[in-house]
């Protein structure tokens, strides 16, 4: 299983990006998908996750500003991320589970400048 994060970099604060993760070694239409994010010195948390029926839910701190999807052609999810604030600054990760194992993609810098 590979899980491979893109779209990461520097963003003022307000500004949006979206991330990518594209997937490999999983039927990835019948996956749930899911985004965690890593602050320094903090835990990893869930950020965000999509079931293979294309039901998402979100942590409390991104309701109403980022968004879920995912595209099981290119067998990738994406994090939408609008209106960003200083305190989403994070390493992002990808994860997957299969056979109850977890998968992580190797994660991507998000900067959010004040």
């Amino acid at each position: 299983v590979q899980l491979q994060a893109s779209g990461g970099g520097l963003v003022q604060a307000g500004g949006s990006q979206r991330l990518s993760c594209a997937a490999s070694g999983i039927i990835f239409s019948s996956s749930a998908m899911s985004w965690y994010r890593q602050a320094p010195g903090k835990e990893r948390v869930l950020v965000a996750s999509i079931s293979s029926g294309r039901t998402t839910s979100y942590a409390d701190a991104v309701k109403g500003r980022f968004t879920i999807s995912r595209d099981n052609v290119r067998r990738t999810v994406y994090l939408q991320m609008n209106n960003l604030k200083p305190e989403d600054t994070a390493i992002y990760y990808c994860k997957t589970v299969r056979a109850g194992w977890n998968y992580w993609g190797r994660g991507t810098q998000v900067t959010v400048s004040s």
